[in-house]
């Protein structure tokens, strides 16, 4: 016996799965082409399989670049980087990306090797403290838990010769 995936307990998970993944199509409203609005296989909500099936219509249709585009929600600009993204990585590159910083960026080492200086002066230093001091001395502005994480994984680190 198949899941029924048309069941409101299957469209809620498969939605959290998205939305965990980071592929859920926040614009699934605007997504009006005929295959979304007819099909149950086709979901709008789902972000890679609309661009997908965008470029898709665009190769394998002859469908015109601003119809698809409009038709699956999208500016012509977010169809050629959907296109260049696909060229490049294939479907890996229909799935959005992480944005912003990708790693602690402020925690330089120069900071770090500033902190351990002052750590090991004063072992019971806090660590609101520390980020006030690396706040006059650096003019950086570091959040009390970032400092925290970075300093678990200074200890965690093996030490290079």
């Amino acid at each position: 016996m198949t899941p029924d995936s048309t069941s409101p307990k299957h469209a809620r998970a498969k939605i959290q799965a998205l939305r965990q993944s980071g592929t859920l199509n926040l614009r699934a409203q605007k997504v009006q082409d005929r295959l979304f609005l007819q099909e149950d296989f086709f979901d709008p909500e789902d972000l890679p399989q609309v661009k997908y099936e965008m470029l898709r219509r665009v190769q394998k249709e002859a469908m015109p670049i601003g119809t698809a585009a409009a038709s699956f929600g999208f500016s012509r600009p977010s169809f050629y980087k959907a296109l260049e993204d696909f060229a490049r990585e294939g479907l890996v590159g229909l799935i959005p990306k992480k944005r912003g910083p990708k790693r602690g960026h402020k925690l330089t080492g120069e900071i770090m090797a500033f902190v351990a200086q002052i750590r090991a002066q004063e072992p019971s230093v806090r660590t609101p403290d520390l980020v006030q001091r690396i706040r006059d001395e650096f003019g950086t502005r570091v959040h009390r838990r970032t400092l925290e994480r970075a300093l678990i994984a200074a200890k965690t680190k093996p030490h290079q010769p």
